[in-house]
């Protein structure tokens, strides 16, 4: 396992890769991202040292609402901690993407036999991570997968024939839908574990046809009103297409008004990749 020490080492030694790649991170840390990732309680070096530290090689790493009294570190003996600290190492040197860190941080959310929404399902590869996430032998869990594009549907359809068993492929339900319609096929009685958007246009496909501001913001409020406690929403948006900054200030806007006594609320993105897909994730406490 990783330490904060040795991450802080790592990043010296890569400096020449930090210099190309800037990566920043702004997190709001009243509360934490998972109960796992965070723990106000060990005595172990603070996020605010390694951002200090990391500072002088080219990284921006900043944080608000941490208590300045009581300093937010990261749990050296967490069960997730070095896996975590990995990961997002990695897509500091450039060896991960956006969704690929999405991706990780969903399985230290979501539990077998869980709820989950994939509300742009596209091409089907979030759809299936979520499906092996949720999956088992009791069947208990669940996938609701929605996209505006049959296309788009017949793509998830054909890569979940390809490596779901014919189990697992009973546990999604996928609609031609708006995500801003997501309560319309979520049962009243189920909490829902886990929201997932990857926006903009479908990849391969019409890219006239978008993911707009203004729907993208009606789904994020029923997306609000289905997660469960200890739910996230991750979103993965994009700003190269038109429309897409618009949508992405309006996500942001979104997730600024979001109580901190009841979320915790941050996004990840490159700084010297001004057009490079963008994570945010919204943990609701």
């Amino acid at each position: 396992m990783l330490s904060v020490e040795s991450l802080q080492m790592n990043l010296s030694s890569y400096s020449s890769i930090l210099g190309r790649r800037m990566v920043k991170c702004e997190w709001n840390l009243k509360f934490s991202l998972s109960p796992w990732l965070f723990s106000s309680k060990k005595s172990t070096t603070s996020i605010a040292t390694f951002a200090s530290s990391s500072e002088l090689n080219g990284a921006s790493i900043s944080v608000a609402e941490a208590e300045s009294s009581s300093s937010i570190s990261l749990c050296r003996d967490s069960p997730i901690s070095g896996s975590m600290e990995q990961v997002m190492v990695e897509y500091v040197f450039g060896r991960k993407k956006a969704t690929e860190v999405a991706h990780y941080v969903w399985k230290h959310v979501v539990q077998k036999g869980d709820a989950v929404v994939d509300a742009t399902c596209g091409n089907g590869y979030d759809t299936l991570a979520l499906l092996k996430l949720v999956a088992d032998k009791t069947q208990r869990g669940r996938v609701y997968g929605m996209d505006v594009q049959k296309i788009a549907l017949e793509s998830t359809s054909s890569l979940l024939d390809q490596f779901a068993s014919p189990n697992e492929k009973e546990l999604v339900e996928l609609f031609v839908m708006s995500h801003s319609q997501m309560e319309d096929i979520v049962p009243n009685d189920v909490a829902v574990r886990l929201v997932a958007f990857n926006l903009g246009y479908l990849p391969g496909g019409d890219k006239k046809i978008i993911t707009r501001s203004e729907t993208t913001v009606l789904a994020l409020e029923a997306a609000k009103r289905i997660l469960a406690p200890g739910g996230l929403i991750s979103i993965v948006t994009y700003v190269g297409h038109p429309g897409g900054r618009e949508e992405f200030e309006k996500i942001e806007e979104f997730a600024s008004r979001l109580p901190v006594e009841g979320w915790n609320c941050c996004k990840l993105h490159t700084l010297n990749r001004p057009l490079a897909p963008m994570l945010i994730f919204l943990f609701k406490r």
